[in-house]
């Protein structure tokens, strides 16, 4: 088994009318999924709204959540930035509160950068860091532009050992993820999606760190179980998760989280979401309404 393996989700941020993070929504949210049974909880990914929001205001949150009684071991936390000395902030102060595991993006603003400098980037953040500390790369190139590569992966892992434990891949692509887990099979290999999950499992993958599970965790959970147990119910219980996973890619997910969210929780505060992100229009709240029992959710 890998060291870190399960279902975790990239928890959504709740805010406040005046947009700014609601902390003890946050951890109220954290406390949820956990409760319905994820391993584990990545505060300020991709789904978090993470770069919409300044390092202190990341600090404070991961405060509160930690304040609120969710044990570090179960936390990652992402710290990449466009600028490094915010990673280090960040994942310094990570460190200090005892979170381990730190999701991190390249510096993604600079385009066509070579395979050197985003090395050194690691580099430098890993030298700045105290032991102990447990870094997934974060591969997300149709967002950040800037891919992980197989040989960056191998450079990186070959230097700084069992310091580099892992890779959220959010390529999306099924042969991509499967060349990472054969590839790299010391290391737990992520998708960002819940329909990669019996593949990945099969090939010897962690699991899965998927934005649904905001909404759909226990089933998701369950999912995973059933495969791990070779359980005859678990193809019937992963057509069902990719049910809503299908009906989540029609629509900007983000905003149809919290969408779902303010439904289920009768909270339009979940509704709130910092520009240029937008709350969801009309249309795709029907095609949501249309391909979802929001009840069963």
């Amino acid at each position: 088994m890998n060291a870190v393996n399960g279902i975790w989700a990239p928890a959504l941020t709740p805010l406040h009318a005046d947009l700014a993070p609601d902390h003890a929504g946050c951890a109220a949210h954290v406390k949820r999924l956990l409760g319905a049974g994820c391993h584990g909880v990545v505060l300020f990914g991709t789904t978090g709204e993470a770069s919409s929001f300044s390092v202190d205001e990341r600090r404070a949150v991961l405060e509160a959540v930690l304040a609120a009684g969710a044990a570090p071991e179960r936390i990652m936390v992402g710290t990449g930035c466009c600028a490094l000395s915010d990673t280090i902030t960040l994942s310094r102060h990570a460190l200090t509160l005892g979170c381990r595991k730190l999701l991190v993006l390249p510096p993604f603003y600079y385009k066509g950068v070579s395979d050197r400098g985003v090395f050194a980037c690691y580099e430098k953040l890993i030298d700045a860091l105290d032991g102990g500390v447990r870094i997934f790369l974060y591969h997300f190139p149709r967002l950040s532009a800037v891919p992980i590569t197989m040989p960056l992966i191998r450079f990186l892992a070959e230097n700084y050992g069992e310091v580099i434990a892992g890779i959220k891949d959010s390529s999306g692509e099924r042969e991509h993820t499967l060349q990472l887990i054969e590839k790299f099979p010391h290391l737990s290999v992520f998708p960002g999606t819940e329909m990669l999950l019996p593949d990945t499992l099969r090939a010897g993958g962690a699991g899965c760190i998927t934005a649904t599970a905001n909404v759909n965790a226990e089933a998701i959970r369950r999912t995973y179980d059933l495969f791990l147990n070779k359980d005859p119910d678990a193809e019937k219980s992963q057509a069902a998760i990719n049910a809503v996973r299908t009906v989540l890619n029609r629509v900007p997910t983000i905003s149809a989280l919290k969408w779902i969210m303010a439904k289920r929780e009768n909270n339009d505060h979940w509704l709130h979401i910092r520009p240029p992100l937008e709350p969801l229009g009309i249309p795709d709240a029907e095609k949501i309404m249309r391909g979802l029992r929001l009840g069963e959710l």
